[in-house]
């Protein structure tokens, strides 16, 4: 067994020799860090107290400082400086935040993804720094400027211009994470405004404009709160200065928090709930590809089942890849299981159908799977997942790449779903999306699939591919935008952290812990979920009715001033 590890490992060193000799090679020759001066430390703090303000540690206020001082960073210089500024902030910022990545079970491809995630990701606020000063050039000038008189030109503008230029700042930073949300089958993990998630009175303004509109506060107070703590060490005489620069945003902000106050307020009654259990198996992910583990595997969450079944819940609920196979004895003990106690339940495993035209068995599709179970054992609906994981689920370009299979060695691809399926109960009645994996941290997904008659969102989730590491807390921070901003209360069952359940408010209501405080560890979770009256239409949020349209405003509003600004030729000049 060791040999055969030590095997694997120097293939996969050989291999990630093989796929990135070339680029490292590359990347030495453009020096791209050849030479750190304190603008690139203030970039690396920048992009540090980006990645803490996430879970964990999840030290929410320091977003409100991280954006702000990576784009004053970076005043004064070139472009092609800005955009460095900007990606080693960026760089370091998801490098760190990321890290549980290197969690997953293939060394060599963890180390690929995690590295070119990273690189990726990082082209964002590189991009973003370098477009915001940009558009506040004044005027052509033959080489760099100091820091203090870059900071001493850029005051030479009026206030108005420079509120107008937060502003727009603001506005590129959400047009980018809509970008983000989309491009190359996105990736919307971590926008700034999750990091905001346990600030409840904030946080309700995604009720509105999804959590981009959270992410456009805080980076518009983060730049209005650079720029007034600069006028202060500019300009000390003038006594209320800081405070018209800061104002617009202020007032933006105890706005926010007035209406967030108020939606916490109203009453949120029901007279009937539902009551549902929730099973932890807490199962390695190794434990998971390997079928000799299967029937050891079985018997443990049919026997954390059986204590759960003891509370006697409405719904029995299983995570993502809580079934081994769905062989006829499992399929059996399962519906004996939940006919003997006269209770529903929804589990996630894997489902196959032979393609259209199909000859021969091997020829199907494989899909990441959720089912309904009637309190008779009989089956009701099936949902398949409609967002594949890049790499973890099906890995692109394989064909062309064959040493992707040996870096990722995942057993197949997984075919997507089509289209959102509610499972519906009855006795009691009570309607329910469901979600799998991370399709609870995508917005649009999210609310296509919530309907005007859902009752809560549901979400099987199998994080066994991260150990006990933060990426557990970030998802769960991000699924908490998910309910404020479709007016749901959302449950969360997960293979080992986080289960528990969020209101339509987005408080955490209930956490599955063990007695030590142990969020991973294997147990159940009971927990009774408010559903609305029958006679009661569900009032569905200014979100839930009109999707992103705070986000396509930022995204056009950045694309005309970025034609009208950067359509401008001129030679070439560096930013103020």
């Amino acid at each position: 067994m060791r040999r055969s590890c030590r095997n694997r490992a120097r293939r996969s060193v050989v291999l990630l020799k093989f796929a990135f000799g070339s680029l490292c090679g590359k990347l030495r020759r453009v020096k791209f860090l050849a030479r750190l001066d304190p603008r690139h430390g203030a970039a690396i703090l920048a992009g540090l107290l980006l990645a803490a303000s996430f879970p964990k540690p999840g030290l929410a206020g320091l977003a409100w400082i991280a954006p702000g001082l990576m784009l004053f960073v970076a005043v004064g210089q070139r472009g092609k400086e800005c955009f460095r500024i900007g990606y080693l902030a960026g760089l370091v910022h998801y490098l760190v935040s990321l890290y549980w990545l290197l969690f997953v079970p293939f060394p060599a491809g963890a180390i690929v993804g995690w590295l070119a995630l990273s690189a990726y990701l990082a082209l964002y606020p590189a991009t973003w720094v370098w477009l915001c000063w940009r558009l506040i050039s004044t005027k052509k000038c033959g080489g760099e400027q100091s820091w203090w008189s870059a900071v001493g030109a850029f005051f030479t503008t009026n206030r108005w211009q420079r509120a107008w230029w937060a502003l727009l700042c603001a506005a590129l930073w959400v047009a980018l994470e809509m970008i983000v949300a989309r491009f190359l089958s996105g990736f919307p993990w971590n926008f700034l405004g999750a990091s905001q998630y346990r600030i409840l009175p904030l946080i309700q303004m995604a009720s509105v404009t999804g959590v981009y509109g959270v992410s456009f506060l805080v980076v518009w107070f983060s730049i209005s709160l650079a720029v007034a703590l600069l006028r202060v060490v500019r300009q000390p005489g003038l006594r209320w200065g800081w405070l018209i620069e800061l104002r617009l945003a202020l007032i933006a902000l105890v706005g926010t928090m007035i209406f967030g106050l108020n939606r916490l307020l109203e009453p949120a009654e029901t007279d009937r709930q539902l009551n549902v259990a929730l099973v932890q198996p807490s199962i390695r992910q190794e434990v998971i590809w390997s079928h000799a583990e299967d029937a050891d595997r079985f018997n443990k969450i049919i026997a954390l089942s059986r204590l759960a079944l003891a509370v006697k819940p409405d719904l029995l609920i299983w995570p993502e890849s809580s079934m081994p196979n769905f062989t006829e004895d499992n399929f059996r003990a399962i519906t004996n299981l939940v006919a003997a106690h006269k209770v529903w339940m929804i589990l996630g495993a894997d489902d196959a159908e032979p393609r259209p035209g199909a000859t021969s068995p091997k020829d199907y599709d494989n899909f990441n799977a959720a089912f309904l179970l009637s309190p008779e054992g009989e089956y009701v609906a099936t949902y398949r997942k409609q967002h594949l994981v890049v790499f973890g689920e099906y890995l692109p370009f394989a064909r062309r790449l064959p040493f992707l299979r040996r870096l990722i060695p995942i057993p197949g691809d997984f075919t997507p779903g089509v289209e959102p399926v509610p499972f519906e109960l009855t006795q009691p009645r009570a309607r329910t999306a469901v979600l799998i994996c991370f399709e609870d941290v995508i917005p649009g997904l999210t609310r296509r699939s919530a309907g005007d008659d859902t009752d809560f969102l549901l979400n099987l989730t199998n994080d066994g591919w991260f150990g006990e590491s933060a990426a557990q807390w970030q998802q769960a921070a991000n699924a908490v935008f998910r309910a404020v901003e479709n007016g749901l209360p959302l449950v969360r069952c997960t293979n080992n952290g986080l289960t528990c359940w969020i209101d339509s408010r987005g408080r955490l209501r209930q956490v599955l812990q063990s007695a030590s405080g142990d969020v991973y560890a294997p147990g159940f979770m009971t927990a009774k979920i408010p559903l609305r009256s029958a006679a009661e239409k569900r009032e569905p949020t200014f979100y839930h009715r009109h999707g992103d349209l705070f986000g396509w405003g930022c995204v056009a509003l950045s694309a005309l001033v970025c034609v009208i600004h950067l359509g401008r030729r001129g030679s070439t000049r560096a930013v103020i």
